[in-house]
């Protein structure tokens, strides 16, 4: 087993820590400000957040601000049904850093 798919902070955890960017105009305009949105598990801290953003994309993490949506009530077409409950990162970084989420990995 090599060093970077042990189970505590392999590069896989580190996937699996983001699950994808938010890309919407709320999040566009933040990004003038050294922020990225991304939608984590329920279960990420901000230390792990903050780690895993570090080792994929190589930038210097300042701030770590999380939010839980929780899930709404809805109806398609009469029939109800519930959103999911999501959990948002903003990741504030240094000055200098930038990530390009459109780029993917």
């Amino acid at each position: 087993m090599s060093k970077n798919t042990n189970i505590k902070g392999g590069v896989e955890a580190h996937y699996d820590t983001l699950l994808s960017p938010v890309i919407t105009e709320k999040s566009t305009i933040a990004a003038e400000n050294n922020q990225v949105v991304f939608k984590t598990p329920l279960s990420a801290t901000k230390t792990e957040i903050k780690d895993a953003v570090e080792a994929l994309f190589k930038v210097k993490v300042k701030a770590v601000n999380t939010l839980r949506l929780k899930g709404k009530n809805k109806q398609f077409r009469g029939r109800p049904y519930t959103r999911s409950t999501v959990k948002k990162a903003i990741v504030t970084l240094e000055e200098g850093h930038a990530i390009d989420v459109t780029t993917g990995l």
